[in-house]
């Protein structure tokens, strides 16, 4: 990991770049791939998924005995680990539910706020590298709390145009039957357009890589919502000489082990655990399988020391981690003033896994700095909020004078002429 001292603020935006392509480099492979979707619909589904998958597809619908067969091939130990899982994330999710609002603004003016599920949305899960069947639990449990009418999921087949059993029984265990065996930019352009195959959606659920992300944000020009930016994944971990070196680097690698387009940082006041983590690192990465992957991660990562929690904390809100791990004597301070993370993770015994499978939070969560502007996903993701109002003889006589002047102020005519017939009728 590259080790930075003491960097000055005018240096914190370079410092902290994230090793991502920006979306101009990707932005026109997207639009291609929309636009033959859109005009061709399965064909290009095909054609790309043939390109960017290698293999040929003709049915992209998983079938029910492709589902039957899964059920077999998932270990009972898993699968009672998922149910664990599945319970924590349900219990969460459930509690978030919030209550009808209403209340009389004025006498004879009622007004109130209820929330209805969104009613057809996809659910991308990525599978390529990692067949991530967490996400699955993730996203398809909120919707199912939510009452989401249609559920669809896609995901990337194998080069033999398979799925991987474990994301199959994972689906069907959330009650998502409609699976398609479809990834990357096609994948996203399928669910925003819709196919001869497959439904198209209202809105978008799921991480990815960077083409991913950007098909995603660039289907939201198509009328279609998404629920973040959900790219690379990252992590930062503030810590100090309190903090477990071995727990660190483990936490660090849990990240990085995602791909070469992770990024994990350290910040610390610590010179000495600086140290002490760069040998556990070293030792810890030495026998993880994805070893390749999580070197040219860490490759891209950085080791930042500064003087003091403050400044510690000043900078970690500027770079607004996806993940944000604390082990530091002064947890008060950075659990207080933290603003920009999506998830935070405290104390020693609290890896960043826990979030990943089963303390019950969702790990679909913002990053390349999103933290700042949007949530992680939520209940409240896959509903809207619609607002009532009913407004009584009273209540127009009370109100009306006040549009009327506000109507004609703005010089919206028809405005005031919509309240002015009603309080003459009532004269």
């Amino acid at each position: 990991m590259n080790k930075i001292f003491n960097p000055e603020r005018k240096d914190w935006e370079a410092i902290l770049k994230r090793p991502t392509q920006t979306v101009d480099d990707i932005e026109a492979t997207v639009n291609a791939v929309f636009s033959e979707i859109k005009n061709k619909g399965d064909e290009a589904v095909a054609k790309y998924t043939d390109l960017f998958d290698g293999v040929k597809l003709t049915n992209f619908q998983v079938s029910s005995v492709e589902i039957s067969e899964a059920k077999k091939q998932v270990s009972e130990e898993l699968k009672e680990a998922i149910s664990l899982a599945k319970s924590n994330i349900e219990k969460f999710h459930a509690a978030q539910r919030t209550e009808k609002i209403k209340l009389s603004t004025t006498s004879g003016v009622d007004c109130w706020q209820e929330k209805r599920p969104i009613q057809k949305v996809g659910l991308y899960i990525p599978g390529g590298s990692a067949p991530l069947f967490s996400t699955i639990l993730m996203l398809a449990t909120p919707a199912n709390l939510a009452g989401c009418r249609e559920v669809i999921l896609c995901t990337p087949p194998d080069k033999t145009g398979k799925i991987n059993p474990v994301i199959l029984y994972t689906a069907a265990l959330c009650g998502v039957d409609k699976i398609f065996k479809i990834g990357g930019i096609q994948a996203i352009g399928a669910m925003t357009f819709g196919t001869e195959s497959v439904p198209g959606v209202y809105k978008i659920f799921g991480p990815g890589n960077q083409f991913v992300t950007v098909a995603k944000q660039l289907a939201t020009k198509q009328n279609v919502a998404i629920d973040m930016p959900a790219g690379p994944s990252e992590l930062l971990v503030v810590a100090d000489d309190t903090a477990i070196p071995a727990f660190v680097a483990s936490d660090l690698l849990s990240q990085a082990e995602h791909g070469a387009d992770s990024q994990v940082i350290l910040v610390s006041t610590s010179k000495n655990l600086l140290a002490l983590v760069e040998i556990e690192l070293e030792k810890q990465l030495q026998v993880l399988p994805r070893k390749e992957l999580a070197e040219r991660s860490v490759a891209n990562s950085k080791m930042i020391y500064v003087d003091n929690d403050k400044a510690a904390l000043e900078l970690i809100n500027e770079y607004g981690p996806e993940h944000f791990i604390i082990c530091s004597k002064n947890e008060e301070l950075y659990v207080n003033g933290i603003m920009n993370a999506g998830s935070v993770f405290i104390g020693n015994y609290t890896p960043e896994s826990a979030g990943d499978y089963a303390s019950g939070t969702n790990h679909t969560l913002p990053t390349n700095g999103y933290s700042k502007q949007y949530s992680g996903v939520n209940l409240d993701s896959f509903l809207k909020s619609m607002t009532f109002q009913k407004i009584s003889k009273e209540g127009i006589k009370n109100i009306g004078p006040s549009i009327e002047i506000m109507a004609e102020a703005e010089g919206l005519q028809a405005h005031k002429n919509a309240v002015t017939l009603r309080l003459k009728e009532l004269k």
